[in-house]
């Protein structure tokens, strides 16, 4: 039976963790996929109704003695078996959308400074994030290597960090063949020029 991505990525998320709410698998996968995987969280409640509807996945006990209405889940041995026949499945190549690169590629259609502060925005992000994914990285050492997935995690992961630091190696040499073609322009105050106003104009 086809499913949306929605559910296996839940099926993943309770193969590790077991006993999860519907808002702990938010959150963990905020905290674990959500670097490299846009989920829609409006998804999650209804998919994991349709899961327990399967019986992919059983509701359980929480838990959690502060909250015991909360609603948690477990994965059965259907749901497992689910989740290993969707990955042996090869995986999809869908088309990239990326607004940075669409707005850089049609970049000549307004001032060399336009796209250097876009690179500017760029490398700020991408910073942030691998400062993120170093400490993540860190602490998964620390406090996760014994896990039989630490291996695959951690592929993941130093994915993320080699497309991070590549891609902020990129930006510098994009700001230096930038700068020359705008002469004054230094591309580590640069900031994007208005638009011209031609409301007066005939």
């Amino acid at each position: 039976m086809k499913r949306n991505q929605t559910a296996y990525v839940i099926l993943g998320i309770l193969a590790i963790h077991d006993n999860q709410s519907g808002y702990e698998i938010r959150r963990t996968i905020q905290q674990t996929v959500g670097f490299f995987w846009g989920e829609s969280f409006g998804q999650i409640y209804p998919t994991l109704k349709k899961l327990a509807a399967d019986g992919l996945i059983v509701p359980s006990k929480s838990t959690s003695a502060p909250r015991p209405r909360r609603q948690e889940y477990s994965i059965t041995a259907a749901g497992l078996a689910c989740l290993q026949e969707w990955l042996a499945v090869p995986y999809r190549d869908d088309p990239p959308r990326d607004e940075f690169l669409l707005k850089l590629f049609f970049g000549d259609k307004a001032a060399p400074s336009v796209s250097i502060a876009h690179i500017r925005k760029f490398q700020e992000k991408h910073r942030r994030l691998l400062d993120t994914l170093l400490e993540v990285e860190g602490l998964a050492r620390v406090h996760s290597s014994h896990y039989p997935g630490f291996p695959f995690w951690m592929l993941t992961l130093t994915f993320g960090v080699a497309q991070l630091r590549s891609a902020l190696e990129w930006s510098e040499a994009a700001l230096a063949m930038l700068s020359s073609t705008e002469v004054g322009i230094d591309p580590k105050t640069a900031s994007p020029q208005p638009p011209a106003n031609t409301a007066d104009k005939p």
